[in-house]
This record gives structure tokens, sequence and C-alpha cells, in this order.
């Protein structure tokens, strides 16, 4: 059996496993030598993320838990490249490492899905909403303070489920992963207005080793750029806020013409208070337009906002 060229180390969900097969459908289009049958090789990892179901990712330790022993095996040589969504990324990686490549972003919007209404202010007085995300918690809280959210973790089939079997009534999740797996008719989506998407939602990114030409040779081939351009306008936004894990934050930046709009926001953990601002401005300047408006964000709250 022949090696492949190329190994791409990912969760072991549906949808991670998914979105990988996007990754090498992609190079095997883009790049000769990857587009043999056997020439990347997918390897499933699991991660701290996935064996924690019983409480919120925000108690556990936060962003970093789904991707913390995926690059351990890209350091130990196991795995070329790592594939993750990018909603899942620290601010920052780790020495040696590096976001390599981005997929075109899919819909950033969430989904509504339940028993009985198409919209938020459908849903009956006290209805239970299943969901583990603090953004969503806090921004269902705001606009609908009489609902019951209680935490609900695991993968989309099983939180599906869960809503079938009324066990809650309602939970939230993203278009882009019902889109990927084919399920983009379940539930009804949710403006932007309503509920600003997390963070990088909608995007895969590839991470590799920073030393690795080959690697990040090939995914130059498939790297799109104006997906890369929005996430980092949205990262420098969190990352001035990346104080705590506890506190709701929500970013979303789409191009304009040749210009860039982002739109960003905190939120109390309960909903009673929401901050939010946005910035417009020339693409070059992405970054320091997400920098400068984390840091608003950061004044307007204070220091009491984000020890909540």
């Amino acid at each position: 059996m022949t090696a492949p060229l190329l190994r791409l180390g990912t969760r072991g969900s549906r949808l991670a496993l998914t979105q990988t097969g996007l990754v090498r459908d992609a190079l095997a289009r883009a790049v000769p030598a990857l587009a043999a049958p056997d020439a990347v090789e997918i390897v499933a990892i699991k991660t701290t993320g996935d064996a924690i179901q019983d409480r919120p990712l925000s108690e556990a330790g936060g962003k970093g838990l789904f991707v913390k022993e995926i690059e351990e095996a890209m350091f130990s040589g196991r795995i070329d490249a790592a594939v993750h969504s990018m909603k899942d990324m620290p601010t920052a990686q780790p020495p040696g490492l590096v976001i390599s490549a981005f997929l075109p972003r899919e819909d950033t919007r969430d989904v509504l899905i339940a028993n009985d209404a198409a919209r938020i202010a459908d849903l009956r007085q006290g209805a239970i909403v299943g969901t583990s995300a603090l953004r969503r918690r806090a921004l269902l809280l705001h606009r609908r303070p009489d609902l019951a959210i209680v935490t609900l973790r695991g993968n989309v089939e099983t939180r599906l489920a869960k809503c079938r079997s009324g066990t809650v009534q309602a939970t939230i999740l993203a278009l882009a992963g019902l889109k990927r797996l084919g399920m983009e008719r379940v539930g009804t989506p949710i403006p932007e207005d309503e509920m600003l998407p997390a963070v990088g939602q909608g995007a895969v990114c590839i991470e590799t080793r920073i030393d690795d030409q080959r690697t990040r040779g090939w995914l130059a081939a498939i790297d799109h750029q104006p997906t890369s351009i929005c996430v980092s306008a949205e990262h420098a936004m969190l990352a001035v806020l990346d104080g705590s894990c506890r506190t709701p934050i929500a970013g979303h930046a789409v191009l304009t013409g040749d210009g860039l709009h982002l739109r960003g926001l905190i939120a109390r953990p309960d909903g009673s208070e929401v901050i939010f601002t946005e910035r417009r401005g020339p693409l070059a300047d992405a970054e320091a337009l997400g920098r400068d408006a984390g840091e608003e964000l950061k004044r307007k709250g204070g220091p009491d906002f984000f020890a909540t």
C-alpha cells in the first residue's frame, strides 16, 4: 500500500469528517499530486472537548478543548495538517503552528429548531431551550428573559433527537454545519440582527506546522482570501476581549465592495445587557478595525463586565 502524501487530522464527528472531506476534495482538484484516491488520508482524533458532555465548555477551559490533541498529533508528526471549525480556535496558535488556509465560508447564521415555533418571538412562554453556547444563551435571554435555558451538548444528531423527544422545546444550531451535512431544511435561520454569529462561525481553517513548506504550498492553492480577511478582523477583536471565556462575545465581518464591515458585541451571561459596535474600513486595515472594535467594547463594558 502506498503511503499517503498528506495526512489530515480532525475530530471524529460526522460534521468534522465531512468538512475534512471538503478540504481533501478541494486539494484533489487544485493540486495534481493529491488527486490520486490514496494521496490524502483523514485521521480522526478524539479531543477533550468531545469527551466533556455534562457541562458547558466554558466551565472546563473554553476555547482550545477541540484542538489540543489534534495539535499534539501535528507536533509528533502523526498528521501533517489539521482541519478545524474556526469558531473552535483560540485567538493565537501555539509556537510552531500557523493557520495556512481557509475554505470559502458558509452561511454564518444560527438556526432555530423548535417543535412549534419558527421565530424566537414565537416560542411559548417559559419554553425550555437547550444550548451550551454562552453567546446563544445570552442573546436568547436578552430578547426573551422568560425562557428556561438548559445545557445541551453533543453532535447535531444528538441535539435534534433531544428536541424531537421533547426533552427541550427548542435548540439552536449553526446553519453552516447543517448545510454541510445536507440538512439545510431543518429549522429556521435567525436574522443576524437578532443573533449575531460567533467569531469564525461558518469558516473551516487548516492548521499546519510553520516549517512544513510542502504542505503549506499545497494549501495555498485552495486558500480563500475573502474568508481569511474577514476572520482576521473578527479574531483581532476577540483577542482584545479574550480575558474571560465566560463573557458572551459575537462578531461577524463581511466584504462590501473594496471595504470591510465588522459588527461585534459583548453581553452579560444573563442577557441583561448587550453592548454593540461596528466598524467600516479598507480591507488592508481588517485587523486594525477588529482591534479597535474590541478596545471600544472593552472600554464600554469596563472591568466589572468581564468579571461576571
